[in-house]
């Protein structure tokens, strides 16, 4: 009878020992949302869930897929727990207006931090687009309909005085915008992301493509009439034959998170990123960015309590939902 108990015991112990060693906060497992294999969301978050794995000790399993609104929409579903989101977007969701007007509102996730600024690229292999207004008439990739690349793509053409109906618009993804340029299919394309961008690099790398800038009053129309863009510069040699910095706007590549994920959960996997800020640069040149202060201004949705009580660790309080 004695034995029994002990027996019992050391089984009991055996599985206590076991949960707590697979994360005791009852959350081993993640699945992360990202963006198309070209893009700099897929490579991006595939790094950061390493470093939440080996740090934080929550396996994250990396999907690629259609973009922001199919993450945002992930985690509303269950599927995904985490996602990459361009921050224009997360705002539409979280206001239930422009790709979520139909949907409505959805609130089932929470910012674990700004990332990296998302440049938007206007990528051409025709000499005689120069400008955003050389686009009309021309046959130009906007990204998939209702996705934050179109809205995007919208907004620059209107702050150039042109509509969807003055281009030949093209609904494409990166990679098969930059397969229709070099096949010469369509004329020019718009691709959101960190620069520089796989599709982009390769394409300049194998054609006599380049940027064109997105500037002047086309830039300071936008700002003012949608104020989550910021201005940025493309820095001088980021793609092959780039000889001068190229003038554009951003918007912010931004980590959510489940609301439903526990504070111990949250806290650790945004401490396993900004504690290894350094070592995940050095792997993907977008981690040069991350920074406290990157990562906690300019977000139009609440924080989870766990990244906030990290960056409250580090002396920013931030709005908490």
């Amino acid at each position: 009878m004695k034995m029994k108990k002990i027996l019992s015991l050391v089984l009991a112990l055996t599985i206590v020992m076991t949960f707590a060693a697979c994360g005791g906060s009852g959350s081993a497992k993640m699945t992360m949302g990202t963006g198309g294999t070209a893009g700099t969301y897929y490579a991006f978050g595939g790094v950061l869930g390493q470093y939440i794995k080996n740090h934080a000790g929550i396996e994250v399993i990396t999907v690629s897929t259609d973009g922001s609104k199919a993450n945002i929409e992930g985690i509303a579903s269950g599927d995904y727990q985490l996602g990459t989101v361009q921050s224009d977007v997360m705002s539409y969701a979280w206001e239930g207006t422009r790709s979520f007007a139909d949907s409505g509102k959805v609130d089932s996730f929470r910012v674990v931090a700004g990332l990296y600024a998302e440049s938007v690229q206007l990528i051409t292999m025709d000499p005689a687009i120069k400008s955003v207004a050389d686009l009309k008439g021309k046959a130009v990739s906007i990204g998939a309909p209702n996705s934050g690349v179109y809205f995007n793509a919208i907004d620059i053409l209107t702050a150039a005085g042109l509509s969807e109906s003055d281009i030949k618009a093209q609904y494409q993804s990166f990679a098969d915008s930059t397969d229709a340029l070099k096949d010469g299919k369509i004329d020019a394309a718009f691709i959101v992301a960190g620069a520089p961008t796989a599709a982009i690099t390769e394409l300049c790398t194998t054609n006599s493509a380049f940027l064109v800038p997105i500037d002047g009053d086309v830039a300071a129309n936008l700002m003012a009439s949608c104020p989550f863009y910021t201005a940025y510069n493309i820095p001088a040699g980021t793609y092959n034959g780039q000889t001068e910095d190229v003038a554009t706007v951003t918007v912010k590549a931004t980590l959510i998170v489940s609301a439903d994920a526990s504070e111990n959960d949250v806290y650790n996997l945004t401490k396993a990123i900004f504690d290894n800020t350094d070592a995940i640069a050095a792997e993907n040149g977008k981690g040069a960015e991350l920074s406290i202060e990157n990562a906690t201004s300019g977000m139009t949705a609440p924080f989870h309590s766990g990244a906030a009580k990290y960056f409250a660790e580090k002396g920013v309080t931030v709005e908490v939902g």
